[in-house]
């Protein structure tokens, strides 16, 4: 049935003479029936296929009442914490809880449970036990296997062990959960269904499992953190749908968790298929009152062109979620949904992006990822640009161009991250001139992410003069053509390997570069990256070599406080990491000084000296700093 929002509610269900779902959606995010929300993506492929999905959105989870409200579905519940993890939803890197839930009414904090996907599957096992249970989602798919979890402090199970879960599809879920869905729908007991790509499963015998490697078990990881680092490294290693292996973890009372590859990629048709589907591109009129859904007002008038990325930070999911082969949409996908923007009677000239995961990505990194898959070992473009990449802006160029001349189309926007050492791969600086000519206003936001090339390694960042590089073209760029605009860099502190050396190293950058950010990002150790490998273990799962992790919340703290080391309130953590680091150098009133001796006391003649440094240039002050 097109023109309506799935039910919610049994009047919903009798208007469309239903009298059982086949599955009822539960979800910790509003319910916006829009392809930016992995809710809608799902229930609306699983309609097109002829089954009658339900939604219940963000139901109280202290009345097992709140998930029976659409009845016993005929084949399975399907859960979702919602477009984030419910943990980084919840709290900030300091673990103090938010005030806002972008993905609720109103903004509401509180309206779904800390682990949402664990919650809500054992609310409903209480009430229907026999049950299929199918989860999904960033959540559920970062957590398949045992990982590190910031929160408790520890190593914790698959989720499918915590939540009584029957089976996760894990990554983008188009494919499996149409494969999952016509599985039970033949009859096919969920126990049974072990074989389909992109699915995690339990099992207590490995008699009918394959081709698998074993990984560590969960006691083996819990006892010894270099063997989880191995056992990390070998799940990132296979994380490609061609050539990714089946893994099997070990947990006691001969349990298995086994996952099979990912699913394979969507093809162009495939995608452009998904993002016509009758979606209502709004949030539910219920919501009305409360003013709607934050988070829905950030992507209204954004266009989703590709998913997947290949750029590969370390600090990032994406790898283990959507992977590294590039799955792009149509021109004429992207051209008809932008004429769709236009007639929204809201829309004011402005398509905010165009982009995914990383914009400027239009096409897999080379020919060979297509039938090889990405390279297990090594990366696209760290450290340095691989002699296969296919650096090519045409395409995107192309589209940005035809959605300019649509009618009702004042300006194009492109706001989600660029990789600017993709843009200098480039033979043709094309791109780029359309870029700052057509698609900025004012500023481009770019991810350098540190300046430190020991930071920016365990990072997977290139090194800082690739950054550099690009600032120059992109100031030259802007003087040819008779434009200000400028680059606000995106910076965080605290990653592994950060010393505090390597954060006044920071420092000093910004302060030479004249520039205070207003925001800083502390790293966040999430499930499932290798930063936050890093950060439990101590150790680079690539290398297996030892990693300084600032992970003591005080020391976290002077590392933020030096990016803005310019704000009063910052002003004594400044000065404790300076006295840390050995740079009392910079506490003085010279120009280079990063911060001003107390009031009424006279600085040491150390900082004298150097308050008044003689005149160097920035590369003979780094060589004296042996960076």
């Amino acid at each position: 049935m097109n023109g309506d929002f799935l039910p919610i509610c049994r009047v919903d269900m009798e208007k469309r003479g239903w009298t059982q779902c086949d599955f009822v959606y539960v979800t910790g995010d509003a319910y916006v029936d829009h392809p930016s929300f992995g809710t809608a993506i799902i229930s609306r492929v699983l309609e097109s296929r002829g089954y009658k999905v339900g939604i219940i959105s963000q139901p109280d989870w202290k009345d097992d009442g709140s998930i029976a409200i659409l009845g016993e579905p005929r084949l399975g519940f399907l859960v979702s914490g919602g477009n984030m993890d419910s943990m980084v939803n919840h709290y900030t890197v300091s673990k103090k809880r938010r005030k806002n839930d972008a993905y609720t009414p109103g903004g509401v904090m509180g309206k779904r449970p800390d682990y949402a996907v664990t919650v809500y599957c054992n609310l409903i096992r209480r009430t229907y036990p026999k049950i299929p249970v199918i989860i999904g989602g960033i959540e559920a798919s970062l957590r398949r296997l045992a990982h590190y979890d910031y929160w408790a402090g520890k190593l914790k199970h698959s989720i499918l062990i915590d939540s009584q879960a029957d089976l996760i599809s894990y990554g983008m879920g188009e494919r499996s959960i149409v494969e999952i869905a016509d599985a039970l729908d033949s009859g096919l007991n969920i126990r049974d269904i072990t074989f389909i790509d992109g699915t995690v499963y339990k099992t207590s015998s490995l008699d009918s499992v394959y081709d698998a490697i074993v990984l560590p078990s969960y006691d083996e990881m819990t006892a010894d953190k270099k063997i989880y680092a191995e056992s990390f490294y070998t799940q990132y290693c296979n994380t490609d749908p061609i050539s990714g292996k089946r893994l099997v973890e070990p947990y006691r009372d001969n349990l298995y968790v086994v996952q099979n590859p990912p699913s394979k990629p969507l093809t162009m048709e495939e995608m452009d298929r998904v993002y016509s589907l009758p979606y209502m591109r709004a949030w539910h009129p219920s919501y009305d009152p409360l003013g709607g859904v934050p988070a829905f007002s950030e992507i209204k008038f954004s266009l989703i062109s590709n998913r997947g990325c290949f750029g590969s930070c370390s600090f990032c999911a994406l790898t283990f979620h959507q992977g590294r082969i590039i799955q792009a949409r149509s021109h004429e996908s992207l051209v008809e949904e932008a004429k769709m923007l236009t007639e929204e009677p809201d829309f004011k000239g402005y398509i905010h992006d165009v982009g995914g995961p990383t914009a400027n990505f239009r096409y897999p990194a080379c020919e060979k990822q297509l039938e090889h898959g990405a390279c297990r070992q090594r990366q696209c473009l760290f450290p340095k640009p691989c002699k296969n990449l296919r650096a090519d802006h045409t395409d995107y160029v192309e589209l940005l161009q035809k959605l300019r001349k649509l009618p009702k189309v004042k300006k194009v926007f492109v706001r989600s991250g660029i990789r600017f050492d993709y843009v200098l791969a480039d033979s043709s600086r094309q791109f780029l001139k359309e870029l700052c000519q057509y698609h900025v206003s004012g500023q481009l936001k770019v991810a350098p992410e540190h300046v430190s090339d020991q930071v920016l390694s365990l990072m997977g960042k290139p090194e800082n003069r690739v950054y550099r590089k690009f600032c120059q073209e992109y100031k030259e760029m802007n003087q040819r053509l008779g434009l200000k605009q400028y680059l606000v860099p995106y910076l965080m502190s605290s990653h592994p390997g950060s010393t505090m050396k390597a954060a006044v190293e920071l420092a000093e950058y910004l302060r030479d570069l004249g520039y205070m950010p207003e925001q800083v990002q502390d790293f966040y150790p999430t499930p499932s990256t290798l930063s936050t490998c890093m950060y439990y273990t101590g150790l680079d799962p690539r290398t297996m070599k030892p990693v300084y992790v600032p992970a003591n919340p005080h020391e976290k703290a002077m590392q933020r406080a030096l990016i803005q080391y310019r704000r009063p309130e910052n002003r004594e953590l400044v000065e404790e990491a300076l006295r840390l680091a050995g740079r009392t150098d910079l506490i003085g009133y010279g120009p280079k000084c990063l911060i001003r001796p107390d009031k009424g006391k006279r600085p040491s003649q150390e900082r004298r000296q150097g308050s008044q440094p003689k005149k160097k240039t920035i590369r003979n002050i780094h060589k004296k700093k042996g960076s």
